[in-house]
C-alpha cells in the first residue's frame, strides 16, 4: 500500500508536492505521539498503528480535511485485508466510508495493525 497519494478516487488535485514533504506533514500533524508498529516488515515510509492509535489517526485526518484512500490492516507482519473508498462508492474525504471500514475490521476481533493511504491536499503543505 502506498502511504501517501495526492490524487485518485474523485480527487482532481495535481500531485506536485514532494512525497517526503507529505510524509513530514503526516509525521508532524497526524502521527505525532503515536507508536509506529512497523518494525521492518514493510517499507519504512509506511506507518502501522494499533487499533487505539489508528482511531486517533482517523480523528486527526478528519479534523484536518485529509482523505483516506484505503485502509490496509496486517496481522502478525502479514497482509490481512484491504478496503478502499471505491468499495463504498465515495471519495477519500468522506469520513463515513473509512469509519465504516474501520468498524468492520474491528468486528472481526483480530489483533490488527492498521496502515492507510492518504489523500493529502496540497493546500495543507503551502502554509
Amino acid at each position: 500500500m502506498i502511504l501517501i497519494v495526492s490524487t485518485g478516487c474523485g480527487s482532481d488535485e495535481p500531485n506536485n508536492i514532494d512525497h517526503m514533504t507529505k510524509l513530514d506533514y503526516l509525521k508532524t500533524n497526524v502521527f505525532v505521539g503515536l507508536e509506529n508498529l512497523n518494525d521492518g516488515f514493510d517499507s519504512e515510509s509506511i506507518y502501522y498503528f494499533s487499533e487505539s492509535d489508528f482511531q486517533i489517526v482517523l480523528n486527526r485526518v478528519e479534523e484536518k480535511g485529509i482523505g483516506i484512500m484505503g485502509i490496509e490492516p496486517w496481522k502478525n507482519g502479514e497482509f490481512y485485508d484491504v478496503m478502499v473508498c471505491e468499495d463504498f462508492n465515495t471519495t477519500p474525504n468522506d469520513s463515513k466510508w473509512y469509519r465504516k471500514a474501520f468498524k468492520e475490521f474491528q468486528k472481526r476481533s483480530e489483533e490488527l495493525q492498521y496502515a492507510a493511504s492518504y489523500d493529502l491536499p496540497n493546500k495543507l503543505l503551502e502554509n
